[in-house]
């Protein structure tokens, strides 16, 4: 008997019910499959800049160590070179458009100290705090706090805790100035929140919520792929900034070797042998000398390098200073070169 036309349109209409539904569960799995591929490749690249921020600052450290160390002896040279009477004025050095700074004692000692107080205090900072200085020139964080507090009073008669303080008051974000202002501004697009709208997508059961959820998965996306372009950026500079840092810090270790080895061989001369007279040094005695008093200054002036240039806009990345490392390893080679070349002869 056939079926009453009411039952035939139930029956269609159940049909079509169910289709619905079954489509639109396609299309929440599909959508909750879209952002759990988001979340996942976002936990990644978390992932990617993090440990490529923590190798940053691990180099960046161990370059600002290595400038700290070697201002703080300056003070040691500028002791010994002044037992030297009767030796001649050493003006400032300008050859092949390298210049390097007179030789200043008081300013070397200065500067030692201000070294020691920042290598005690660096304990209470962690990790980022040298790297910080080596970010904004570890000569330049030391003499701007030997010039002024922040209430603009001179503090060059500090000294113990009271120098640790206003060292460390200059030493700005530790670790924060390795990555500047462009790891900060991009932390909001690492945030967990970005992925709240993946919690919605289990709510809908029907097709028209399906479709909903497929619009909602595909903004969660594009905010996943908006956020790597970002965290690419931030990851194309930090691993610029790494390898910078380590050429400089290798060229920078380069020099200061020489200079120990020079600044050893000069106070075996003055405070064991008793060399104090220029008048009688021998022609390799003064050659050291002043092959020492070039290095300190080529010292002096690569620890002043500020290797991160802070962006123009709040929300911009930082720049590498490529120009100025480049620059003062080409003063090296240069001053380098001349003293072998003396040596030679």
């Amino acid at each position: 008997m056939p079926l009453p036309l009411l039952a035939i349109g139930a029956a269609i209409l159940g049909a079509a019910g169910v289709g619905g539904y079954l489509d639109g569960a396609e299309k929440i799995k599909k959508a909750n499959d879209t952002v759990n591929k988001a979340q996942e490749r976002h936990k990644q690249n978390i992932s990617r800049v993090e440990q490529m921020g923590k190798e940053t600052t691990e180099v960046m450290d161990s370059l600002g160590e290595l400038e700290l160390s070697i201002l703080s002896s300056f003070e040691t040279f500028a002791d010994v070179f002044e037992q030297i009477h009767n030796r001649p004025e050493f003006e400032a050095y300008s050859k092949h458009n390298v210049r390097l700074p007179k030789y200043d004692g008081e300013k070397l000692r200065e500067v030692s100290i201000g070294a020691d107080a920042a290598i005690t205090g660096l304990a209470s900072v962690g990790i980022g705090g040298a790297g910080g200085i080596a970010a904004a020139g570890a000569t330049q964080v030391v003499i701007k706090a030997l010039c002024t507090t922040s209430t603009g009073t001179a503090i060059k008669g500090l000294s113990g805790a009271a120098l640790q303080k206003a060292i460390l008051a200059k030493l700005g974000g530790g670790a924060i100035a390795v990555g500047g202002g462009g790891v900060a501004a991009g932390a909001a697009v690492l945030s967990a929140a970005t992925w709240g709208i993946g919690l919605l997508i289990g709510g809908f059961m029907f097709s028209n919520q399906g479709d909903k959820a497929t619009e909602q998965a595909d903004e969660a996306w594009a905010q996943m792929e908006e956020a790597e372009k970002k965290i690419n950026k931030i990851c194309a500079y930090l691993e610029q900034l790494k390898t910078v840092s380590a050429n400089y810090n290798f060229v920078l270790n380069y020099v200061c070797v020489r200079y120990l080895s020079n600044l050893t061989e000069l106070k075996n001369n003055v405070q064991v042998l008793g060399h104090t007279d220029w008048d009688y040094f021998t022609e390799k005695e003064k050659r050291l000398t002043e092959n020492t008093v070039l290095l300190v200054g080529l010292l002096y002036n690569m620890c002043k390098l500020e290797l991160v240039l802070k962006g123009d806009g709040k929300d911009d990345i930082n720049e590498v200073n490529v120009k100025g490392a480049q620059k003062l390893a080409n003063d090296a080679s240069v001053v380098l070169d001349e003293i072998s070349d003396d040596e030679d002869e």
